[in-house]
């Protein structure tokens, strides 16, 4: 086998795109500040018990696992930072009121999402802790969709779901009391399968007639706004269901501008310690969501700590892969020497913000990050810069 080559779903970041994830990544942490966010580092990898400490199953097999050569106990390659973070609100701040944190960093995942996805992502997210109320959701929703304005993304799409509503529906019968079937159920409706969703409840004994009129009705609640009236009419008046659709109607309301799809049925998107109102942001030009983010109340609780929590997180790397080529920064090309005059011009070019490429003696450059149109020459005793000519 070729030393060069990597294992499958990951890939080297060449020049031009790996300066323009770092410029996101520079723009949006600034935009968290300025948002009174607080950053964050959580280590790459910590115990295993520790970092799927109240997640569900799916981030568990999406964790690569290793043995710790110092206390022998099984480590974990982090797959996602928001459970991190929430032991860091928990466990180590242990603030009173709401507090807004914001973290960038590594996520490698022991298997693709899709056949399109990468393994390794640069994750970048921020959270608010400590506030129950939908305000909350508003103020992230808003953040996450400045960040992808920020980029240079246009008609970004949210798409708005509850999984409290799945949830409700199979709790209150008890027929739908294995966590097995909970799951298959979760996984039918998230792909729309109704005949499936039919064929599995007429093998069930004892499940409940409007139960199955609900579970067979929630796979096509989707669509614009309205559906959530349709939602009241269609699905069991049990009171968490109500609660679900007026949060995520208190949202739409509260949010006029924006462009929301809703999809009642995808109870599978994202990971399992959801529960609340979730979004998802899509726009032309990927084949996935941009951004996945909403509440998940109560993750502190293994930590020590029960926390109202919030908040999304996105891909850069992903990000950056749709936005185009990237633009070509303009720079200087200055000969090589090391006297006094040359020297202290270019300090000064570059002290000004100006790229400076010093050529080394008889070698030429190659660069895929800059255009270099100007050329710093000596005239007349004195180094000033020229214009390169196009056919130069």
């Amino acid at each position: 086998m070729s030393k060069w080559l990597l294992p499958e779903h990951l890939a080297d970041i060449l020049p031009a795109e790996a300066r323009r994830i770092e410029e996101l990544r520079r723009q949006l942490l600034d935009l968290y500040r300025t948002h009174g966010f607080e950053l964050v580092a959580p280590p790459l990898v910590e115990y295993l018990d520790s970092l799927l400490s109240g997640s569900g199953s799916d981030l568990n097999l999406r964790t690569c696992k290793l043995v710790d050569q110092l206390s022998g106990r099984t480590l974990g390659v982090r797959p996602d930072i928001t459970p991190q973070v929430s032991r860091i609100d928990a466990h180590l701040l242990n603030r009173v009121g709401v507090t807004r944190l914001c973290y960038c960093g590594t996520v490698l995942h022991a298997r693709p999402a899709d056949l399109l996805s990468d393994r390794e992502l640069l994750q970048i997210g921020a959270e608010v802790f400590g506030h129950e109320g939908v305000e909350a959701d508003i103020q992230v929703i808003q953040l996450a969709v400045e960040s992808v304005h920020t980029a240079g993304v246009k008609d970004a799409r949210i798409d708005l779901n509850h999984p409290g509503i799945f949830r409700a529906i199979i709790d209150a019968d008890p027929a739908l009391a294995d966590p097995d079937l909970q799951a298959e159920l979760s996984d039918m409706m998230a792909s729309k399968d109704v005949s499936g969703i039919q064929r599995l409840c007429a093998a069930l004994d004892g499940i409940r007639p409007d139960t199955v009129q609900a579970l067979q009705a929630l796979p096509r609640l989707y669509g614009t706004t309205d559906v959530l009236d349709a939602a009241v009419s269609q699905l069991p008046r049990l009171p968490a269901v109500f609660k679900a659709i007026a949060d995520l109607k208190a949202l739409v309301v509260a949010l006029p501008d924006y462009a929301f799809s809703i999809d009642l049925a995808d109870a599978g998107a994202g990971y399992a310690y959801h529960s609340g109102v979730v979004f998802s942001i899509y726009a032309q030009g990927w084949h996935d969501a941009l951004v996945r983010g909403g509440r998940y109340d109560g993750v502190g609780k293994a930590f020590g700590r029960v926390r109202p929590a919030t908040g999304f997180s996105l891909d850069l790397r992903k990000l950056s892969s749709g936005l185009g080529a990237p633009p070509l920064a303009r720079a200087i090309q200055a000969p090589w020497g090391t006297e006094d005059g040359l020297v202290q011009a270019i300090r000064q070019l570059r002290q000004a913000g100006e790229i400076v490429v010093q050529v080394l003696p008889g070698q030429p450059h190659a660069l895929d990050e800059f255009q270099v149109d100007r050329e710093l020459v000596l005239h007349e005793g004195q180094w000033v810069i020229r214009a390169i000519s196009a056919g130069a």
